[in-house]
């Protein structure tokens, strides 16, 4: 399969605040903060046309609690990834297109139905705990891009050259970013911790 990579799209950032809104009603309880995330939030930057948002809750302890308002919200969730990742919950947001699905299916094992899933998500939902090390790598990298523009050009020239290639899985397509993420994720964190000093 070849993954698309698009060209940045002011779009990107509305879409952002929508899911950002109906997000704040289903977490309330929460008290959540909610970040844009990923290539979608950086001006400029090429990327998989789904918006990734990032959820920090207070304590880690409550993770298990999003389950039932965010699945009950409609937003299927991706319980296999725990294992990799224990300190995140992901959840997907659905496009409009996708009303006709059997949503009770698709929430209740999203798992099962990831091909399903993929054809008409919207976005990607992590849910952590706030200010947390996890927390702080993803705000750091996305800052780290929009305040290093060599770093966010070499970024995307990665991406187009990858997103010409044949992949098994998106998972594959990753992989093949990883270096890149590693290292400038070091520098991110590093220049992020310094500046919020």
């Amino acid at each position: 399969m070849k993954i698309e990579v698009l060209p940045y799209n002011y779009s990107w950032t509305r879409e952002f605040m929508v899911i950002k809104k109906e997000l704040e009603k289903i977490l309330s309880d929460f008290n959540p903060h909610i970040q844009h995330i990923g290539s979608t939030s950086v001006v400029d930057l090429a990327a998989k046309p789904f918006i990734d948002i990032l959820v920090g809750i207070n304590a880690e302890e409550d993770l298990d609690k999003v389950i039932v308002p965010m699945m009950s919200a409609g937003f299927p969730y991706y319980e296999k990834h725990n294992v990799v990742m224990p300190y995140r919950r992901l959840f997907v947001k659905m496009k409009d297109t996708a009303n006709e699905l059997d949503y009770a299916l698709l929430i209740s094992d999203a798992n099962q139905n990831t091909d399903v899933i993929n054809d008409h998500k919207w976005a990607h939902i992590h849910i952590l705990e706030y200010d947390s090390e996890h927390w702080i790598r993803h705000i750091a990298f996305r800052d780290y891009l929009r305040a290093f523009p060599d770093a966010k050009q070499e970024y995307q020239d990665l991406k187009l050259s990858l997103s010409t290639r044949e992949w098994k899985d998106v998972m594959e397509y990753n992989g093949g970013k990883d270096d890149f993420i590693k290292k400038t994720e070091a520098l991110a964190i590093q220049w992020y911790l310094q500046l919020n000093k």
